[in-house]
């Protein structure tokens, strides 16, 4: 749970689907709309608060990034609001939620089709996951076509506007309701809502104004992503067909795992080796961090499973301050392959500390030993 609980605020559990998220956030939204509770203050500080955390869970990005991060997280997925009602759809399902689908039509130019969102992979080394890093990734992607600059139109010519719409992209129907006059706006179907025709198309694009090619660009990799992890890069993805904005470009990010140490949350967890002599009498070892070799102190009778912990010296928090810590486990190893002398010392250990071990066998060392005093 965080601090602020979308979920509990909208009333539905943490594996809630978009209709139930949506359902209860149409109630929500009657119950404590200002205008039905006469301007009451806190009321309208829970109708933000409820408009705020559906905005965040309706879209599968920003839920995402809010059950890994928190609200924070969700902000960082590029929503870049402050104010709730700012959130692309607000107010059409806050009108919505009082007259039901279709009672209003909110219309919005239509203008030039956006691209579509676009997808890569980016491979980062363990240690780029956890400081960061600023990687090239080249990726395949509808760009603008040089020849013609987005605008489809063979060089020299220029698009003409759509008759139908009159340029707007856009085609208004009013009818009549028991609310009185609705109106409804609906993308021209002449143009496609482009508002602009093309009677001359480039050759270059056939008249798309944007080509598929070899794109590189610069991704930042904030410090703390892990294995997983999706970047956001706003208006990097395909461009619009005849000049429209490009989609988003989303980034996954896999992390090729470390030789030694692995990872737990912001922790990172080693395994190292320590011999029986030194877990019992204590020894000083080198271990492997991010920054290079440390030393840890290993107490007299350090048990097998015993966890150091070398404080900030795990990964940084993403989007936040602090590090995590390196947890070390020590592995206690039981000596093998004794010699006759070895096994002799140990004997006289086991003896001196009354200790039961198995007899030595007759072609065991002391069943040499034995034999040759005979």
């Amino acid at each position: 749970m965080t601090a602020t609980d979308y979920y509990q605020i909208l009333g539905v559990s943490p594996n809630a689907t978009d209709d139930e998220i949506k359902r209860s956030y149409r109630r929500l939204a009657r119950e404590l709309h200002p205008d039905a509770n006469g301007g009451d203050k806190e009321t309208e500080e829970r109708f933000k608060e409820v408009v705020l955390a559906y905005e965040t869970l309706r879209d599968p990005e920003r839920r995402r990034r809010y059950d890994m991060f928190g609200p924070d997280g969700a902000r960082g997925a590029g929503s870049g609001q402050s104010d709730p009602f700012a959130a692309a759809g607000g107010f059409g399902d806050i009108f919505e939620a009082f007259f039901g689908q279709g009672g209003f039509s909110q219309g919005q130019r239509s203008g030039p089709v956006r691209g579509a969102d676009a997808e890569a992979t980016l491979v980062l080394e363990f240690e780029e996951a956890v400081f960061g890093a600023a990687r090239d990734l080249s990726v395949k992607l509808a760009m603008i076509c040089d020849a013609c600059e987005g605008s489809g139109a063979r060089p020299g010519t220029h698009p003409s506007s759509c008759p139908t719409c009159g340029g707007s992209g856009e085609v208004r129907r009013i009818r009549q309701s028991i609310l009185g006059q609705m109106v409804s706006v609906s993308a021209c179907s002449d143009c496609g809502g482009a508002g602009q025709k093309i009677s001359s198309p480039c050759p270059e694009c056939r008249g798309e104004g944007r080509r598929i090619r070899e794109h590189s660009l610069r991704v930042d990799v904030p410090a703390g992503v892990d294995d997983g992890s999706t970047l956001r890069l706003p208006g990097r993805g395909q461009a619009g067909p005849r000049g429209g904005p490009a989609g988003d470009l989303y980034v996954h990010l896999r992390v090729k795992p470390h030789s030694v140490l692995r990872r737990s949350g912001y922790d990172l967890v080693a395994t190292q080796s320590v011999s029986m002599t030194q877990a019992a009498l204590g020894a000083t070892l080198s271990v492997v961090t991010l920054e290079g070799e440390e030393s840890i102190a290993v107490a007299p009778g350090t048990q097998p499973g015993t966890v150091t912990r070398l404080r900030g010296r795990g990964v940084p928090h993403l989007q936040g301050r602090g590090r995590g810590d390196l947890l070390v486990e020590l592995a206690v190893q039981t000596p093998t392959g004794l010699n006759e002398a070895q096994e002799l010392l140990l004997r006289q250990l086991a003896e001196e500390r009354g200790e039961q071990v198995a007899p030595a066998g007759e072609g065991g060392i002391l069943g040499r030993i034995r034999s040759r005093l005979r």
